[in-house]
């Protein structure tokens, strides 16, 4: 099914700290109902006052993992989006604290699909990491220089892959 019929109509908060992300995402995802934040005060503000299908959270200049924080107290599923904070640390730790997705910047143009899955896991009461390696561990494999970022915490993503938490 096209991505972008699973996500219409969907609320969307997108925090990031460049003004072209935000707009780049406005564009991208102008068949769901979006709201932009620049800090991550308006961030804060903004998952605090309103219900959201899905948050998009930079890890970076808006505090990211504060931002998560309160995102998966308010049963909000977040992707995590970033360009300068792509290690293997903040990966894990994006999905130890809650984060349904963990997506490079580069890959924003996938964001649709990205959205969808996280979408879908939930309606199913499936695991987003379940797509997010059928679609992104290659990448990573790439980046992370070879499978050992995997292999170091195989029981951790082998949990991730299984079931919600």
């Amino acid at each position: 099914m096209d991505p972008k019929s699973l996500i219409a109509g969907k609320r969307i908060l997108v925090v990031d700290d460049e003004q072209d992300v935000l707009d780049t995402l406005y564009a991208l995802l102008d068949v769901c109902k979006i709201d932009t934040a620049l800090t991550f005060e308006q961030g804060k503000r903004y998952l605090e006052e309103n219900v959201y299908d899905v948050a998009i959270l930079d890890i970076m200049g808006v505090r990211g993992f504060e931002l998560l924080e309160i995102a998966t107290r308010r049963g909000v599923p977040a992707l995590m989006l970033t360009a300068h904070g792509l290690s293997e640390e903040n990966l894990k730790r994006a999905a130890e604290e809650g984060a349904s997705y963990y997506a490079p910047k580069e890959k924003m143009s996938e964001l649709p699909a990205f959205i969808a899955d996280v979408l879908e896991a939930r309606e199913k009461s499936k695991s987003p990491w379940l797509k997010w390696f059928e679609r992104l561990s290659a990448f990573y494999d790439r980046r992370f220089g070879g499978t050992d970022w995997r292999k170091k915490e195989k029981e951790f993503w082998e949990k991730r892959t299984k079931a919600i938490e």
